[in-house]
């Protein structure tokens, strides 16, 4: 593709360079190829101006640069932009061209894994091919699931997008993380409708405060989402305001999810052993449904994902459906074994809300003692470890603190951390020898909730990936039993 063809309005492209043929583009000097476009960005740890001339030595035919940026006397064209993160995305859009008919995209803190990969499901349900993106990786229409990261890089992004549209996806659901949204890795993603499920504490470690938190998240309803695009709101999470003003001003189709007086309202959500009943009413129709999933926050997004089904012009009744037809997402509130008369459960809350979320949704499954195994991850931020220590302490009737990812940090110091603020809590630092703990004191009428990890697959420890599973340790340690 000619460099100019691939260029938004807001890029500078220097007189003559237009013509130029590129093959590709990058951000890593490491995987320049003859012919590519190699962007010169500046990040927290890296700053690509200094690899402009490694890029060119592998190939390089162009390189894109902030304004300011001094890339000396560079040999090769350069295209200069304000916001040359937006100007790789839009260029990568546009480079790759092929998309799915209908896009969504929904952020917040919790609850963005299960609304895209319900509404992934409900699109399923309405017989379109769908596929959603996000912290479970790529989920196709014939339920294979591929790679494991919340929001690639532009370049990486685009080219999955218009993959799956060459496979025959016509519908995608996807997350929209904050680091996603603030680095522009989703601009040029051409959406039919976003939403919003919640605003807790996280991610501190990498925005400086809680503003600047939300303001990356209002980005998808301010900046990415076009004209008349729909915007679901969980009205019942006190930031909603913030999110509702932007929309309104931006004049997307509203349309309101929650408990109080929304468009969307959950009346009711009763359990039904470990399912749920739940009635709730749009346009002043009420309906009923049996979800397969515990929580009332569960309830709460699959609301959500309904309403982006709505938003696009489904049939409500088609939509309403397939709800009881929704299984859910793996390492969330997931039931994964029992033994003497108690429940094991594995759940990914590793953040404030969450994990309280999680141990009130499984209160009312409690006959006898509500336990819980949680750790904190390393190199992120430490304010949240004794909030959590506390809500566990308050929450659930036996706790016990177990690492989590402890990354570069002393597992023990996060775990004093912790216990600072649940002094009854138990110590078990080998995340294995926990669960067995935990299980192995468990009674009739128990539930035991073993959070943090949910579906991954591995421990951090130190710059080392270990092999570690919640899953494969809850089957390991029952079948000791």
């Amino acid at each position: 593709m000619k460099l100019a063809d691939m260029m938004p309005d807001e890029a500078i492209v220097p007189s003559g360079a237009g013509e130029i043929d590129v093959s590709g583009m990058t951000s890593d000097s490491r995987q320049v190829e003859d012919g590519m476009l190699f962007a010169a960005l500046a990040g927290s740890q890296f700053d690509g101006t200094r690899f402009v001339s490694a890029a060119v030595e592998s190939g390089a035919v162009a390189v894109l640069a902030a304004n300011n940026a001094d890339l000396g006397s560079c040999p090769v064209p350069v295209v200069r932009a304000e916001d040359p993160r937006r100007v790789l995305a839009l260029a990568a859009a546009k480079f790759y061209g092929r998309q799915p008919d209908v896009a969504v995209a929904v952020t917040g803190t919790s609850g963005k894994t299960s609304v895209a990969e319900f509404t992934r499901q409900i699109f399923a349900g309405l017989e379109f091919q769908a596929a959603s993106m996000g912290t479970i990786g790529i989920v196709k229409p014939d339920g294979g699931v591929y790679g494991s990261l919340t929001t690639p890089d532009p370049v990486t992004l685009h080219g999955v997008i218009a993959g799956l549209a060459d496979d025959g996806v016509t519908h995608l659901a996807f997350e929209a993380s904050s680091h996603g949204l603030d680095q522009r890795r989703l601009d040029g993603v051409q959406l039919r409708a976003g939403a919003f499920t919640n605003l807790g504490r996280d991610h501190l470690d990498y925005h400086p405060t809680t503003e600047h938190y939300l303001a990356a998240k209002l980005r998808l309803f301010d900046t990415l989402l076009p004209d008349g695009a729909a915007a679901i709101i969980n009205i019942d999470d006190p930031h909603s305001e913030a999110v509702l003003a932007v929309a309104r001003k931006r004049n997307l189709d509203v349309l309101t999810v929650g408990s109080g007086q929304a468009d969307l309202q959950l009346l009711s959500a009763k359990p039904d052993g470990f399912a749920q009943d739940i009635e709730f009413s749009f346009r002043g129709v009420t309906y009923t449904s049996n979800l397969a999933l515990m929580g009332t926050y569960q309830a709460s997004n699959v609301l959500v994902a309904a309403g982006f089904a709505l938003s696009v012009g489904y049939d409500p009744a088609a939509v309403f459906a397939q709800l009881e037809q929704l299984q859910g997402v793996t390492g969330r509130l997931e039931v994964v074994g029992e033994i003497h008369g108690a429940t094991v459960v594995i759940d990914y809350a590793h953040k404030p809300d969450a994990l309280d979320a999680a141990l009130t949704a499984l209160r009312p499954f409690v006959t006898n003692r509500l336990i819980s195994v949680f750790g904190c991850g390393g190199d992120r931020d430490p304010g949240k470890r004794a909030i959590m220590g506390k809500i566990s302490q308050d929450k659930a009737d036996l706790t016990i603190i177990t690492d989590d990812n402890p990354r570069s940090e002393a597992p023990e110091a996060i775990r004093a951390e912790i216990l600072a603020a649940a002094p009854d809590a138990e110590e078990v630092g080998d995340r294995y020898a926990a669960i067995a703990t935990a299980i192995s004191q468990a009674q009739p009428g128990d539930v035991v909730l073993i959070a943090g990890k949910g579906h991954e697959t591995g421990q951090i420890v130190g710059d080392d990936v270990l092999s570690f599973s919640d899953h494969e340790a809850v089957a390991a340690v029952l079948r000791e039993y």
